[in-house]
């Protein structure tokens, strides 16, 4: 079944890439506070755990757990919000930026050779098939 052997490929794609990318972050850095780090140096604007935890498809507890340790390293800032009490909000300090792009710096290697075979034209064509894909699943319950 065509569905079932593009999963099996996305899997194990997905395996092999977070091994690879693991390997070779900053010590003490995990893909977890390296992905929660370049989302919040792109958006450029604060976001509250909840937001953060809904983006990446994870428990509250789970990104709580992340932002604890980025704090913790002086990665994020986080604070009370001054609307509601009851919520807090990140946002990534110079710190965190340093150690995005130190990670961005030791994975753009592996990301590169990694794909240096497959071509620009054929990975620009795949992106909107993944795209496409991502969204279908995200639309799903």
């Amino acid at each position: 079944m065509l569905a079932v052997a593009l999963f099996s490929e996305i899997f194990m794609a997905d395996q092999l890439a977070r091994n690879r990318l693991s390997r070779v972050l900053p010590r003490g850095m995990e893909l977890s506070h390296f992905s929660v780090l370049n989302h919040l140096a792109n958006i450029g604007e604060e976001r509250s755990p909840a937001q953060l935890a809904q983006v990446f498809h994870v428990t509250r507890g789970a990104m709580t757990n992340t932002l604890n340790k980025l704090e913790w390293a002086g990665h994020v800032h986080i604070r009370p919000d001054w609307d509601d009490a009851r919520r807090k909000m990140v946002a990534i300090s110079p710190s965190g930026r340093a150690a995005r792009d130190a990670a961005l710096q030791a994975i753009a290697p592996v990301l590169a050779e990694a794909v240096a075979d497959i071509g620009h034209d054929r990975l620009r064509a795949a992106l909107p098939v993944l795209r496409l894909l991502r969204q279908k699943l995200e639309g799903s319950p």
